[in-house]
């Protein structure tokens, strides 16, 4: 990509970014250890759909997710 901050498809021009946060039930402190080495970035949903994970943090009881999708 030559501009990071805008993508373009055949009509449309679109930045879309979520701030996504992930919390077990009762902010239980399982998803460090579980969790962490996982690559969200290989799951077939994000590969299929073109999503990118722009940025990803594990913390002990929640998970934050900067992504970016498309207007598909």
């Amino acid at each position: 990509k030559d501009n990071k901050d805008v993508d373009s498809l055949s009509h449309t021009t679109w930045r879309c970014q979520y701030h996504v946060v992930f919390a077990p039930k009762y902010r239980r402190m399982v998803i460090y250890g579980q969790i962490k080495g996982y690559r969200a970035d290989t799951a077939p949903v994000v590969r299929t759909k073109g999503i990118e994970i722009i940025e990803a943090e594990a913390c002990p009881d929640h998970i934050h997710m900067l992504v970016e999708i498309p207007p598909k």
